[in-house]
Protein backbone atom coordinates (compact mmCIF):
# COMPACT_ATOMS: atom_id res chain seq x y z
CA UNK A 1 0.00 0.00 0.00
CA UNK A 2 2.83 2.43 0.84
CA UNK A 3 4.47 1.71 -2.52
CA UNK A 4 1.19 2.33 -4.35
CA UNK A 5 0.70 5.68 -2.61
CA UNK A 6 4.31 6.59 -3.39
CA UNK A 7 3.83 5.59 -7.03
CA UNK A 8 0.70 7.73 -7.36
CA UNK A 9 2.48 10.68 -5.75
CA UNK A 10 5.53 10.08 -7.97
CA UNK A 11 3.31 10.34 -11.04
CA UNK A 12 1.33 13.36 -9.85
CA UNK A 13 4.19 15.49 -8.45
CA UNK A 14 5.94 16.21 -11.78
CA UNK A 15 2.58 17.20 -13.29
CA UNK A 16 2.79 20.40 -11.21
CA UNK A 17 5.28 21.58 -13.83
CA UNK A 18 2.45 21.87 -16.38
CA UNK A 19 1.02 25.14 -14.98
CA UNK A 20 4.52 26.63 -14.99
CA UNK A 21 5.06 25.55 -18.61
CA UNK A 22 1.67 26.98 -19.59
CA UNK A 23 2.32 30.27 -17.76
CA UNK A 24 5.64 30.77 -19.53
CA UNK A 25 4.02 29.97 -22.88
CA UNK A 26 1.04 32.26 -22.27
CA UNK A 27 3.18 35.20 -21.14
CA UNK A 28 5.96 34.55 -23.65
CA UNK A 29 8.40 35.38 -20.87
CA UNK A 30 10.48 33.52 -18.31
CA UNK A 31 12.01 36.59 -16.68
CA UNK A 32 10.63 35.67 -13.24
CA UNK A 33 12.41 32.30 -13.30
CA UNK A 34 16.11 32.08 -12.59
CA UNK A 35 17.98 30.64 -15.53
CA UNK A 36 20.64 29.28 -13.16
CA UNK A 37 17.95 27.55 -11.10
CA UNK A 38 16.27 25.95 -14.13
CA UNK A 39 19.51 24.71 -15.69
CA UNK A 40 20.89 23.64 -12.29
CA UNK A 41 17.84 21.59 -11.35
CA UNK A 42 17.72 20.06 -14.83
CA UNK A 43 21.42 19.12 -14.70
CA UNK A 44 20.95 17.43 -11.32
CA UNK A 45 18.00 15.47 -12.68
CA UNK A 46 20.07 14.37 -15.68
CA UNK A 47 22.93 13.23 -13.43
CA UNK A 48 20.49 11.31 -11.20
CA UNK A 49 18.67 9.68 -14.13
CA UNK A 50 21.07 6.74 -14.70
CA UNK A 51 20.74 5.82 -11.03
CA UNK A 52 16.96 5.82 -11.37
CA UNK A 53 17.05 3.63 -14.46
CA UNK A 54 19.09 0.96 -12.69
CA UNK A 55 17.18 1.17 -9.41
CA UNK A 56 14.88 -1.64 -8.36
CA UNK A 57 12.66 0.96 -6.66
CA UNK A 58 9.74 1.45 -9.06
CA UNK A 59 8.60 4.68 -7.37
CA UNK A 60 12.02 6.31 -7.84
CA UNK A 61 12.25 5.02 -11.40
CA UNK A 62 8.80 6.25 -12.52
CA UNK A 63 9.12 9.57 -10.70
CA UNK A 64 12.51 10.25 -12.27
CA UNK A 65 11.32 9.39 -15.77
CA UNK A 66 8.25 11.64 -15.59
CA UNK A 67 10.06 14.42 -13.75
CA UNK A 68 12.94 14.61 -16.22
CA UNK A 69 10.43 14.77 -19.09
CA UNK A 70 8.41 17.65 -17.65
CA UNK A 71 11.36 19.55 -16.20
CA UNK A 72 13.16 19.34 -19.53
CA UNK A 73 10.18 21.19 -21.00
CA UNK A 74 10.37 23.77 -18.17
CA UNK A 75 14.08 24.29 -18.84
CA UNK A 76 13.55 24.58 -22.61
CA UNK A 77 10.73 27.11 -22.11
CA UNK A 78 12.84 29.10 -19.65
CA UNK A 79 15.75 29.31 -22.08
CA UNK A 80 13.49 29.87 -25.09
CA UNK A 81 11.66 32.85 -23.60
CA UNK A 82 14.66 34.44 -21.92
CA UNK A 83 15.00 37.99 -23.27
CA UNK A 84 18.42 38.58 -24.72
Amino acid sequence: MIETIGLIAGIILPLWNIPLIMRIERRKSSEDISLYWAVGVWACLVFMFPSALFSKDIVYKIYSMINILFFTIVMIQTVRYRKR
